[in-house]
C-alpha cells in the first residue's frame, strides 16, 4: 500500500478530500503522516481527530529554511513515505527537497497552469478578467507551480464573481481533480516527455 505523506498550512480541505478518497475505497494508499509548518492549523488538528499522526514543524525555527526543510525531510522519512501530496502548503520547496522524491510529490493549484502561478491565483484570474478559470494537479519540480500537469479541470468565471465565488466553486473541482490524478499515478502507467505528462494505459490523459 502507497504510503503518503502529507503537507499543509492551513484548514487541509484537499488533505480531507484525499482522506476521504481513501475511506471509500477509492484511493489505494494510506496517508502514513500530516505535517503543518503552522502550529495551529485547523488542518493539523482534524488530521489528530483521525487518529493519524501529525506533525507541526514551524517555519520560524533557529537555522531558517533549511533547518526547517531537514526537519520536515526526516518526518517524511521515519513515516517512510512514498508520496508526498502538497495541501495548501505555503512553502517553496528546495531543489534538495524536490530531489528527495523525484516525480513523487504532487501539488494542486487552483488555476489552469500555466496561468497565474503563486499566490492569489482566484484574483489574478479575475484581474486578468478570464471566463474561465479551475484547477490543476501537477507533479512538482524546482519551479513555481511548473512541473508536469496531471489533471485539470475547468470552472466558468461568472460576470457577478467576487475572489471567494470563484475560490469556493474552484475548491470543490480540487477536491475531485486531487484524487483523481493521485488514483491515476499510482494504478495506471504513465511517463514524462519534456514538460508533458503521458498516460499509458487505456485511460488516456
Amino acid at each position: 500500500m502507497t504510503r503518503l505523506g502529507v503537507l499543509l498550512s492551513g484548514r487541509g480541505s484537499n488533505f480531507l478530500a484525499l482522506h476521504g478518497a481513501i475511506e471509500r475505497g477509492e484511493l489505494p494508499a494510506t496517508i502514513a503522516v500530516v505535517i503543518s509548518n503552522v502550529e495551529e492549523a485547523p488542518g493539523l488538528a482534524r488530521a489528530r481527530d483521525l487518529g493519524l499522526r501529525a506533525a507541526a514543524i514551524p517555519h520560524g525555527l533557529p537555522g531558517g529554511r533549511r533547518a526547517q526543510e531537514a526537519r520536515v525531510l526526516a518526518e517524511l522519512r521515519a513515516a517512510e513515505v512514498d508520496w508526498v501530496c502538497l495541501a495548501g502548503y505555503m512553502r517553496l520547496l528546495s531543489a534538495d527537497f524536490v530531489a528527495a522524491w523525484p516525480r513523487r510529490i504532487l501539488n494542486v493549484h487552483p488555476s489552469l497552469l500555466p496561468a497565474f502561478p503563486g499566490l492569489d491565483a482566484q484574483a489574478q484570474a479575475l484581474e486578468h478578467g478570464v471566463k474561465v478559470s479551475g484547477c490543476t494537479v501537477h507533479l512538482v519540480d524546482e519551479g513555481l507551480d511548473s512541473g508536469p500537469i496531471v489533471v485539470q479541470r475547468a470552472v466558468p468565471v461568472q460576470d457577478g464573481d467576487t475572489v471567494e465565488d470563484l475560490a469556493a466553486r474552484i475548491l470543490e473541482q480540487e477536491h475531485q481533480a486531487y484524487p483523481e490524478a493521485l488514483r491515476r499515478l499510482l494504478t495506471e502507467p504513465w511517463e514524462v516527455t519534456g514538460r508533458r505528462l503521458r498516460f499509458l494505459g487505456p485511460e488516456r490523459g
